[in-house]
Protein backbone atom coordinates (compact mmCIF):
# COMPACT_ATOMS: atom_id res chain seq x y z
CA UNK A 1 0.00 0.00 0.00
CA UNK A 2 1.02 3.38 -0.84
CA UNK A 3 2.11 5.70 2.31
CA UNK A 4 1.30 9.30 1.82
CA UNK A 5 4.26 11.30 1.24
CA UNK A 6 5.02 15.54 1.37
CA UNK A 7 5.50 17.53 -1.74
CA UNK A 8 3.98 15.69 -4.92
CA UNK A 9 3.06 18.53 -7.80
CA UNK A 10 0.08 17.25 -10.21
CA UNK A 11 0.28 18.23 -13.71
CA UNK A 12 -3.15 18.14 -14.71
CA UNK A 13 -3.89 17.52 -18.31
CA UNK A 14 -6.45 18.73 -20.39
CA UNK A 15 -5.93 20.02 -24.07
CA UNK A 16 -2.47 19.97 -23.72
CA UNK A 17 -0.51 16.49 -24.71
CA UNK A 18 2.66 17.39 -25.55
CA UNK A 19 6.17 17.79 -23.49
CA UNK A 20 8.11 20.14 -25.50
CA UNK A 21 6.78 24.05 -24.74
CA UNK A 22 4.65 23.18 -21.84
CA UNK A 23 4.23 25.63 -19.55
CA UNK A 24 2.33 23.87 -16.59
CA UNK A 25 4.97 20.53 -17.13
CA UNK A 26 7.88 23.14 -17.01
CA UNK A 27 6.38 25.04 -13.90
CA UNK A 28 6.13 22.02 -12.06
CA UNK A 29 9.47 20.53 -12.41
CA UNK A 30 11.10 23.97 -11.65
CA UNK A 31 9.22 24.03 -8.19
CA UNK A 32 11.23 21.05 -7.40
CA UNK A 33 8.57 18.63 -6.28
CA UNK A 34 8.07 15.37 -7.70
CA UNK A 35 5.58 15.11 -9.53
CA UNK A 36 2.79 13.24 -11.77
CA UNK A 37 1.08 13.78 -15.08
CA UNK A 38 -2.81 13.29 -14.58
CA UNK A 39 -5.46 12.87 -16.90
CA UNK A 40 -9.14 12.36 -16.02
CA UNK A 41 -11.62 10.87 -19.18
CA UNK A 42 -14.66 13.10 -17.29
CA UNK A 43 -17.82 11.22 -17.46
CA UNK A 44 -19.78 14.56 -17.72
CA UNK A 45 -17.63 15.40 -20.51
CA UNK A 46 -17.82 12.23 -22.14
CA UNK A 47 -21.63 12.97 -22.21
CA UNK A 48 -21.59 16.53 -23.25
CA UNK A 49 -23.27 16.87 -26.91
CA UNK A 50 -20.30 18.17 -28.66
CA UNK A 51 -17.51 15.49 -27.51
CA UNK A 52 -17.54 11.89 -29.15
CA UNK A 53 -15.23 8.81 -29.14
CA UNK A 54 -13.66 10.64 -31.91
CA UNK A 55 -11.98 12.69 -29.94
CA UNK A 56 -11.54 10.35 -26.83
CA UNK A 57 -9.53 8.06 -29.37
CA UNK A 58 -7.33 11.15 -30.07
CA UNK A 59 -6.51 11.99 -26.76
CA UNK A 60 -5.64 7.85 -26.09
CA UNK A 61 -3.73 8.07 -29.44
CA UNK A 62 -1.49 11.04 -27.64
CA UNK A 63 -1.24 9.72 -23.64
CA UNK A 64 0.13 6.75 -25.71
CA UNK A 65 2.79 8.72 -27.48
CA UNK A 66 3.74 10.39 -24.50
CA UNK A 67 3.88 7.28 -22.49
CA UNK A 68 6.35 6.12 -24.81
CA UNK A 69 8.25 9.41 -24.55
CA UNK A 70 8.56 9.25 -20.84
CA UNK A 71 9.76 5.55 -20.85
CA UNK A 72 13.24 6.71 -19.90
CA UNK A 73 12.15 8.52 -17.31
CA UNK A 74 10.92 5.53 -15.67
CA UNK A 75 7.14 6.74 -15.62
CA UNK A 76 3.71 7.53 -17.21
CA UNK A 77 0.60 9.34 -17.10
CA UNK A 78 -1.84 8.57 -14.69
CA UNK A 79 -4.96 8.03 -16.96
CA UNK A 80 -8.08 7.62 -15.02
CA UNK A 81 -12.02 7.79 -15.37
CA UNK A 82 -14.36 9.40 -13.34
CA UNK A 83 -14.69 13.35 -12.36
CA UNK A 84 -11.49 15.23 -11.51
CA UNK A 85 -12.42 16.83 -8.00
CA UNK A 86 -13.24 13.19 -6.92
CA UNK A 87 -10.12 12.04 -8.44
CA UNK A 88 -8.41 14.76 -6.88
CA UNK A 89 -9.93 13.87 -3.71
CA UNK A 90 -8.60 10.38 -3.64
CA UNK A 91 -5.24 11.58 -4.56
CA UNK A 92 -4.81 14.05 -2.07
CA UNK A 93 -5.31 11.59 0.51
CA UNK A 94 -2.72 9.18 -1.12
CA UNK A 95 0.29 11.28 -1.75
CA UNK A 96 -0.64 15.20 -0.56
CA UNK A 97 -0.96 17.33 -3.56
CA UNK A 98 1.43 19.99 -2.82
CA UNK A 99 0.27 21.25 -6.27
CA UNK A 100 -1.50 21.66 -8.92
CA UNK A 101 -0.31 22.83 -12.63
CA UNK A 102 -2.51 23.03 -15.44
CA UNK A 103 -2.78 25.17 -18.78
CA UNK A 104 -5.50 27.83 -18.75
CA UNK A 105 -8.28 26.48 -20.78
CA UNK A 106 -10.90 28.73 -23.25
CA UNK A 107 -13.44 25.39 -23.24
CA UNK A 108 -17.44 24.97 -23.18
CA UNK A 109 -19.87 25.98 -20.34
CA UNK A 110 -19.09 22.54 -19.28
CA UNK A 111 -15.21 22.73 -18.46
CA UNK A 112 -15.72 26.65 -17.24
CA UNK A 113 -17.94 25.79 -14.25
CA UNK A 114 -15.40 22.66 -13.63
CA UNK A 115 -12.75 24.45 -13.36
CA UNK A 116 -14.36 27.06 -11.41
CA UNK A 117 -15.25 24.07 -8.65
CA UNK A 118 -11.26 23.00 -9.02
CA UNK A 119 -10.28 26.34 -8.11
CA UNK A 120 -12.42 26.11 -5.29
CA UNK A 121 -11.24 22.74 -4.29
CA UNK A 122 -7.76 24.15 -3.91
CA UNK A 123 -8.44 26.47 -1.91
CA UNK A 124 -10.63 24.21 0.42
CA UNK A 125 -7.25 22.00 0.85
CA UNK A 126 -4.89 24.82 0.96
CA UNK A 127 -2.75 24.13 -2.87
CA UNK A 128 -2.16 26.83 -5.15
CA UNK A 129 -3.21 25.90 -8.53
CA UNK A 130 -1.11 27.53 -11.32
CA UNK A 131 -2.82 27.93 -15.02
CA UNK A 132 -0.50 28.85 -17.53
CA UNK A 133 -0.98 30.02 -21.09
CA UNK A 134 -0.51 27.91 -24.14
CA UNK A 135 -2.42 29.87 -26.70
CA UNK A 136 -1.87 33.75 -26.45
CA UNK A 137 -4.97 34.09 -24.81
CA UNK A 138 -5.76 36.33 -22.15
CA UNK A 139 -8.69 36.33 -19.40
CA UNK A 140 -10.88 39.55 -18.04
CA UNK A 141 -10.03 41.62 -21.03
CA UNK A 142 -12.67 44.09 -22.07
CA UNK A 143 -11.62 45.05 -25.10
CA UNK A 144 -8.68 44.45 -27.76
CA UNK A 145 -6.75 47.84 -27.21
CA UNK A 146 -3.47 46.19 -25.76
CA UNK A 147 -4.54 42.05 -27.22
CA UNK A 148 -2.07 41.83 -30.13
CA UNK A 149 0.95 43.85 -28.54
CA UNK A 150 0.15 40.71 -25.54
CA UNK A 151 0.03 38.10 -27.51
CA UNK A 152 2.59 38.85 -29.81
CA UNK A 153 4.90 39.00 -26.82
CA UNK A 154 3.84 36.16 -25.68
CA UNK A 155 4.26 34.14 -29.21
CA UNK A 156 8.02 35.43 -29.22
CA UNK A 157 8.86 34.13 -25.92
CA UNK A 158 11.29 31.54 -25.91
CA UNK A 159 10.01 28.05 -25.66
CA UNK A 160 10.17 25.72 -22.75
CA UNK A 161 12.63 22.51 -23.59
CA UNK A 162 11.60 18.92 -23.43
CA UNK A 163 12.47 17.91 -19.50
CA UNK A 164 15.53 17.60 -18.51
CA UNK A 165 15.46 16.08 -15.54
CA UNK A 166 13.82 13.17 -13.90
CA UNK A 167 11.65 14.66 -11.88
CA UNK A 168 9.15 12.21 -12.20
CA UNK A 169 7.27 9.56 -9.69
CA UNK A 170 8.02 6.11 -10.94
CA UNK A 171 5.88 4.40 -12.82
CA UNK A 172 5.63 0.95 -10.07
CA UNK A 173 4.40 3.94 -7.97
CA UNK A 174 1.95 5.05 -10.31
CA UNK A 175 -0.04 1.68 -10.54
CA UNK A 176 -0.57 1.68 -6.93
CA UNK A 177 -2.02 5.24 -6.45
CA UNK A 178 -5.37 4.48 -7.82
CA UNK A 179 -7.47 2.16 -9.58
CA UNK A 180 -9.84 3.72 -11.97
CA UNK A 181 -7.30 3.62 -14.76
CA UNK A 182 -8.96 3.85 -18.60
CA UNK A 183 -8.23 1.73 -21.07
CA UNK A 184 -6.04 2.97 -24.21
CA UNK A 185 -7.45 1.00 -27.04
CA UNK A 186 -9.48 2.55 -29.43
CA UNK A 187 -12.96 2.48 -30.48
CA UNK A 188 -13.23 4.32 -33.47
CA UNK A 189 -11.19 4.28 -37.07
CA UNK A 190 -8.68 7.57 -36.54
CA UNK A 191 -8.05 8.93 -40.56
CA UNK A 192 -5.09 11.12 -38.77
CA UNK A 193 -3.60 9.93 -35.52
CA UNK A 194 -3.27 11.65 -32.20
CA UNK A 195 0.26 12.37 -30.58
CA UNK A 196 3.00 14.93 -30.18
CA UNK A 197 5.33 13.26 -32.21
CA UNK A 198 2.86 12.77 -35.20
CA UNK A 199 2.27 16.25 -34.61
CA UNK A 200 5.90 17.24 -35.43
CA UNK A 201 6.06 15.00 -38.32
CA UNK A 202 2.53 16.32 -40.03
CA UNK A 203 4.43 19.82 -39.41
CA UNK A 204 7.77 18.40 -41.05
CA UNK A 205 5.87 17.56 -43.76
CA UNK A 206 4.11 20.47 -44.64
CA UNK A 207 7.14 22.31 -44.29
CA UNK A 208 9.22 20.09 -46.26
CA UNK A 209 7.15 20.54 -49.47
CA UNK A 210 3.10 20.33 -48.96
CA UNK A 211 2.89 24.14 -48.43
CA UNK A 212 3.92 24.72 -51.87
CA UNK A 213 0.07 24.10 -53.11
CA UNK A 214 -0.87 25.77 -49.55
CA UNK A 215 -2.58 28.57 -51.10
CA UNK A 216 -3.58 27.23 -54.16
CA UNK A 217 -5.38 24.02 -53.04
CA UNK A 218 -7.00 25.64 -49.95
CA UNK A 219 -10.20 25.87 -51.41
CA UNK A 220 -10.37 22.66 -53.25
CA UNK A 221 -12.26 19.66 -51.01
CA UNK A 222 -9.93 16.78 -52.12
CA UNK A 223 -6.70 18.19 -52.78
CA UNK A 224 -6.86 20.37 -49.68
CA UNK A 225 -6.66 17.36 -47.58
CA UNK A 226 -2.46 16.94 -48.95
CA UNK A 227 -1.81 21.23 -49.49
CA UNK A 228 -3.11 22.11 -46.14
CA UNK A 229 -1.12 21.91 -43.16
CA UNK A 230 -3.51 19.30 -40.89
CA UNK A 231 -2.07 20.79 -37.78
CA UNK A 232 -5.59 22.27 -36.58
CA UNK A 233 -6.43 18.38 -34.21
CA UNK A 234 -3.17 18.71 -32.83
CA UNK A 235 -3.18 22.33 -31.92
CA UNK A 236 -6.93 21.68 -30.63
CA UNK A 237 -5.55 19.03 -28.02
CA UNK A 238 -2.10 20.59 -27.73
CA UNK A 239 0.16 17.81 -28.84
CA UNK A 240 1.69 21.68 -30.28
CA UNK A 241 1.57 24.42 -29.09
CA UNK A 242 0.45 27.78 -30.87
CA UNK A 243 4.07 29.00 -30.32
CA UNK A 244 5.96 26.16 -31.74
CA UNK A 245 4.15 26.26 -34.91
CA UNK A 246 4.13 30.16 -35.33
CA UNK A 247 8.01 29.99 -34.43
CA UNK A 248 8.57 27.07 -37.24
CA UNK A 249 6.52 29.55 -39.38
CA UNK A 250 9.16 32.10 -39.51
CA UNK A 251 12.51 29.96 -38.98
CA UNK A 252 11.18 28.67 -42.37
CA UNK A 253 10.75 31.78 -43.85
CA UNK A 254 14.03 33.60 -42.53
CA UNK A 255 15.54 29.99 -44.34
CA UNK A 256 14.20 31.79 -47.48
CA UNK A 257 10.80 29.66 -48.15
CA UNK A 258 8.99 32.70 -48.64
CA UNK A 259 5.75 32.06 -50.32
CA UNK A 260 2.22 33.34 -50.46
CA UNK A 261 1.28 29.74 -49.17
CA UNK A 262 3.57 30.44 -46.06
CA UNK A 263 2.11 33.92 -45.78
CA UNK A 264 -1.38 32.41 -46.23
CA UNK A 265 -0.83 29.98 -43.82
CA UNK A 266 0.65 32.09 -41.10
CA UNK A 267 -2.11 34.72 -41.77
CA UNK A 268 -5.04 31.98 -40.53
CA UNK A 269 -2.59 31.12 -37.31
CA UNK A 270 -3.11 34.74 -36.35
CA UNK A 271 -6.84 34.59 -37.01
CA UNK A 272 -7.16 31.22 -35.07
CA UNK A 273 -5.70 32.68 -31.82
CA UNK A 274 -8.23 35.74 -32.70
CA UNK A 275 -11.01 33.65 -32.47
CA UNK A 276 -10.36 31.73 -29.32
CA UNK A 277 -9.48 35.42 -27.45
CA UNK A 278 -13.08 36.47 -29.01
CA UNK A 279 -15.16 33.78 -27.54
CA UNK A 280 -12.83 33.92 -24.00
CA UNK A 281 -14.50 37.51 -23.96
CA UNK A 282 -17.91 36.38 -24.86
CA UNK A 283 -18.35 33.01 -24.36
CA UNK A 284 -22.22 33.05 -24.15
CA UNK A 285 -21.82 31.96 -28.03
CA UNK A 286 -21.71 28.81 -26.83
CA UNK A 287 -25.25 29.01 -26.85
CA UNK A 288 -26.81 32.32 -28.19
CA UNK A 289 -25.65 34.56 -31.01
CA UNK A 290 -23.14 37.35 -30.00
CA UNK A 291 -25.42 39.77 -31.66
CA UNK A 292 -28.05 40.18 -29.42
CA UNK A 293 -30.55 41.55 -32.09
CA UNK A 294 -30.38 38.36 -33.83
CA UNK A 295 -32.19 36.66 -30.99
CA UNK A 296 -35.39 37.36 -32.22
CA UNK A 297 -35.04 35.59 -35.39
CA UNK A 298 -36.65 33.01 -34.87
CA UNK A 299 -35.89 29.20 -37.57
CA UNK A 300 -38.85 26.13 -36.95
CA UNK A 301 -36.60 22.78 -36.44
CA UNK A 302 -37.03 20.39 -39.36
CA UNK A 303 -36.13 17.10 -38.26
CA UNK A 304 -36.04 15.19 -41.66
CA UNK A 305 -33.95 17.95 -43.38
CA UNK A 306 -31.71 17.87 -40.18
CA UNK A 307 -31.16 14.36 -40.51
CA UNK A 308 -30.92 14.33 -44.47
CA UNK A 309 -28.31 17.14 -43.91
CA UNK A 310 -26.47 15.14 -41.72
CA UNK A 311 -26.40 11.41 -43.29
CA UNK A 312 -25.29 13.06 -47.01
CA UNK A 313 -28.75 12.93 -47.96
CA UNK A 314 -29.80 16.02 -49.25
CA UNK A 315 -30.14 15.71 -53.06
CA UNK A 316 -27.13 18.99 -53.34
CA UNK A 317 -24.13 16.45 -54.16
CA UNK A 318 -21.60 19.16 -52.66
CA UNK A 319 -23.46 19.56 -49.72
CA UNK A 320 -24.00 15.97 -49.50
CA UNK A 321 -20.22 14.87 -50.74
CA UNK A 322 -18.64 17.24 -47.89
CA UNK A 323 -20.81 15.69 -45.22
CA UNK A 324 -20.16 12.34 -46.00
CA UNK A 325 -16.45 12.89 -45.89
CA UNK A 326 -16.82 14.42 -42.37
CA UNK A 327 -18.54 12.05 -40.66
CA UNK A 328 -16.01 9.31 -42.73
CA UNK A 329 -12.53 10.66 -41.94
CA UNK A 330 -13.02 14.07 -39.36
CA UNK A 331 -11.66 16.46 -41.70
CA UNK A 332 -13.08 18.90 -44.09
CA UNK A 333 -11.05 22.15 -45.42
CA UNK A 334 -12.67 25.78 -44.78
CA UNK A 335 -14.82 26.32 -47.60
CA UNK A 336 -16.29 23.13 -47.07
CA UNK A 337 -16.99 23.60 -43.60
CA UNK A 338 -18.44 27.17 -44.53
CA UNK A 339 -20.55 25.69 -47.21
CA UNK A 340 -22.15 22.84 -45.26
CA UNK A 341 -22.92 25.26 -42.83
CA UNK A 342 -24.48 28.28 -44.70
CA UNK A 343 -26.87 25.02 -46.48
CA UNK A 344 -27.99 24.05 -42.91
CA UNK A 345 -28.63 27.89 -41.57
CA UNK A 346 -30.03 29.20 -45.31
CA UNK A 347 -31.32 27.19 -47.99
CA UNK A 348 -32.85 24.60 -44.77
CA UNK A 349 -33.37 27.44 -43.25
CA UNK A 350 -32.76 25.81 -39.50
CA UNK A 351 -30.58 27.74 -36.21
CA UNK A 352 -27.19 27.52 -36.16
CA UNK A 353 -27.66 25.80 -32.62
CA UNK A 354 -29.09 22.92 -34.24
CA UNK A 355 -26.25 22.01 -35.99
CA UNK A 356 -23.44 22.71 -33.34
CA UNK A 357 -23.33 19.46 -32.13
CA UNK A 358 -23.29 17.14 -34.94
CA UNK A 359 -20.36 19.23 -36.28
CA UNK A 360 -18.28 19.42 -33.57
CA UNK A 361 -18.34 15.42 -32.87
CA UNK A 362 -17.20 14.82 -36.22
CA UNK A 363 -14.76 17.19 -36.55
CA UNK A 364 -10.99 15.72 -35.25
CA UNK A 365 -9.89 19.33 -34.64
CA UNK A 366 -13.37 20.23 -32.35
CA UNK A 367 -11.77 23.95 -31.00
CA UNK A 368 -15.09 25.34 -28.78
CA UNK A 369 -12.83 28.97 -29.62
CA UNK A 370 -13.01 28.59 -33.40
CA UNK A 371 -16.44 26.77 -33.55
CA UNK A 372 -19.06 28.41 -31.95
CA UNK A 373 -17.86 31.88 -33.78
CA UNK A 374 -17.10 30.78 -37.20
CA UNK A 375 -20.78 29.14 -36.77
CA UNK A 376 -22.29 32.37 -35.93
CA UNK A 377 -20.31 34.32 -38.69
CA UNK A 378 -21.54 31.41 -41.37
CA UNK A 379 -25.19 31.87 -40.44
CA UNK A 380 -24.71 36.08 -40.95
CA UNK A 381 -25.60 36.49 -37.18
CA UNK A 382 -22.99 38.95 -36.08
CA UNK A 383 -24.31 42.22 -37.72
CA UNK A 384 -20.65 43.11 -38.62
CA UNK A 385 -19.45 40.14 -41.56
CA UNK A 386 -20.50 40.21 -45.02
CA UNK A 387 -23.47 38.40 -45.40
CA UNK A 388 -22.46 34.93 -46.83
CA UNK A 389 -24.66 32.22 -48.43
CA UNK A 390 -22.27 29.90 -50.23
CA UNK A 391 -24.01 28.41 -53.83
CA UNK A 392 -24.00 24.83 -53.65
CA UNK A 393 -23.52 24.03 -57.63
CA UNK A 394 -21.20 26.85 -58.35
CA UNK A 395 -18.52 25.80 -56.26
CA UNK A 396 -18.95 21.96 -57.03
CA UNK A 397 -18.41 23.58 -60.47
CA UNK A 398 -15.41 25.42 -59.41
CA UNK A 399 -13.77 23.74 -56.99
CA UNK A 400 -14.89 19.81 -57.89
CA UNK A 401 -15.06 20.53 -61.23
CA UNK A 402 -14.63 16.79 -62.90
CA UNK A 403 -16.29 15.59 -59.62
CA UNK A 404 -13.40 13.65 -58.43
CA UNK A 405 -14.48 14.47 -54.38
CA UNK A 406 -18.38 14.24 -55.30
CA UNK A 407 -17.97 10.96 -56.88
CA UNK A 408 -15.82 9.50 -54.26
CA UNK A 409 -18.20 10.34 -51.85
CA UNK A 410 -21.64 9.51 -53.29
CA UNK A 411 -20.93 6.34 -55.55
CA UNK A 412 -24.31 6.79 -56.76
CA UNK A 413 -23.07 9.97 -59.08
CA UNK A 414 -19.97 7.70 -60.17
CA UNK A 415 -21.30 6.70 -63.62
CA UNK A 416 -22.97 10.69 -64.88
CA UNK A 417 -20.83 12.54 -66.88
CA UNK A 418 -18.64 15.78 -65.67
CA UNK A 419 -21.29 18.39 -66.94
CA UNK A 420 -24.16 16.25 -64.66
CA UNK A 421 -22.62 15.52 -61.02
CA UNK A 422 -23.47 19.15 -59.82
CA UNK A 423 -26.73 18.72 -61.13
CA UNK A 424 -28.18 15.72 -61.53
CA UNK A 425 -31.67 16.69 -61.14
CA UNK A 426 -30.70 18.29 -64.84
CA UNK A 427 -30.58 14.31 -66.50
CA UNK A 428 -32.88 13.90 -69.52
CA UNK A 429 -34.93 10.58 -69.79
CA UNK A 430 -32.50 9.62 -72.90
CA UNK A 431 -29.34 10.33 -70.46
CA UNK A 432 -31.25 7.98 -67.55
CA UNK A 433 -30.95 5.00 -69.55
CA UNK A 434 -27.86 5.53 -71.18
CA UNK A 435 -26.08 5.83 -67.58
CA UNK A 436 -28.02 3.27 -65.38
CA UNK A 437 -29.55 6.31 -62.98
CA UNK A 438 -32.29 7.19 -62.06
CA UNK A 439 -33.19 10.52 -60.11
CA UNK A 440 -35.31 9.82 -57.15
CA UNK A 441 -34.43 6.13 -56.87
CA UNK A 442 -30.05 6.14 -57.27
CA UNK A 443 -30.14 9.26 -55.42
CA UNK A 444 -32.68 11.76 -53.98
CA UNK A 445 -33.94 14.92 -55.27
CA UNK A 446 -33.01 18.03 -53.49
CA UNK A 447 -35.23 18.63 -50.52
CA UNK A 448 -35.13 22.07 -51.29
CA UNK A 449 -35.05 24.80 -53.91
CA UNK A 450 -32.19 26.09 -53.26
CA UNK A 451 -31.78 29.09 -55.42
CA UNK A 452 -35.65 30.23 -53.82
CA UNK A 453 -34.15 29.55 -50.51
CA UNK A 454 -31.18 31.63 -50.98
CA UNK A 455 -33.18 34.72 -52.10
CA UNK A 456 -35.46 34.03 -48.84
CA UNK A 457 -32.79 33.63 -46.66
CA UNK A 458 -30.64 36.72 -47.86
CA UNK A 459 -34.11 39.08 -48.01
CA UNK A 460 -34.89 38.13 -44.37
CA UNK A 461 -30.91 39.04 -43.06
CA UNK A 462 -29.73 42.00 -45.20
CA UNK A 463 -33.29 43.75 -43.41
CA UNK A 464 -32.41 42.60 -40.17
CA UNK A 465 -28.84 44.19 -40.39
CA UNK A 466 -30.73 47.20 -40.59
CA UNK A 467 -32.48 46.90 -37.44
CA UNK A 468 -31.63 49.33 -34.47
CA UNK A 469 -30.79 46.68 -32.18
CA UNK A 470 -28.76 44.73 -34.25
CA UNK A 471 -26.79 47.85 -35.38
CA UNK A 472 -26.23 49.06 -32.16
CA UNK A 473 -24.70 45.65 -31.15
CA UNK A 474 -22.98 45.69 -34.57
CA UNK A 475 -21.11 48.91 -32.49
CA UNK A 476 -20.54 47.53 -29.38
CA UNK A 477 -19.31 44.56 -31.05
CA UNK A 478 -16.38 46.12 -33.30
CA UNK A 479 -15.54 48.32 -30.22
CA UNK A 480 -14.91 45.44 -28.21
CA UNK A 481 -13.65 42.88 -30.65
CA UNK A 482 -11.52 44.46 -33.58
CA UNK A 483 -8.01 45.19 -34.14
CA UNK A 484 -6.85 47.86 -35.68
CA UNK A 485 -8.02 47.00 -39.23
CA UNK A 486 -11.94 48.03 -38.47
CA UNK A 487 -12.80 48.62 -42.20
CA UNK A 488 -11.74 45.25 -42.23
CA UNK A 489 -15.14 42.83 -43.41
CA UNK A 490 -12.94 39.77 -42.22
CA UNK A 491 -12.42 41.73 -38.90
CA UNK A 492 -14.83 40.18 -36.13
Amino acid sequence: MTTKQSGIAVVWLKRDFRLRDHGALHQAISSHQQLVLLYVCENSLRKEAHSSERHFDFIKQSISDLNRQLIPFNTKVLALKGEVIPVLDKLHKKINVAGLYSHLETGIDLTFKRDKNVQKWCTENNIPWREERQQGVFRGMQNRKEWIQQWSAFMNMQQFPFPQKNAFLPSDRINDLLEDFISLNLNTKLVQPGGEQNAHRYMDSFFNGRYTNYQTHISKPDLARKSCSRLSPYLAFGNLSMRQVLQRTEAEKEQGKRSRGINAFESRLRWQAHFIQKFEMECRMEFESVNRGYHRLKKEINPLFINAWENGLTGVPMVDAAMRCLVATGYLNFRMRALVVSFFVHQLWQPWQACSAFLAQQFLDFEPGIHFPQLQMQAGETGINTLRIYNPVKNGLTHDPKGLFTKKWIPELAELPDQLVHTPWDITPFEEEMYGFRLGTNYPHPIVDIDQRRKEASDILWKMQKDPLVYQESKRILSRHTLARRKSNRSA
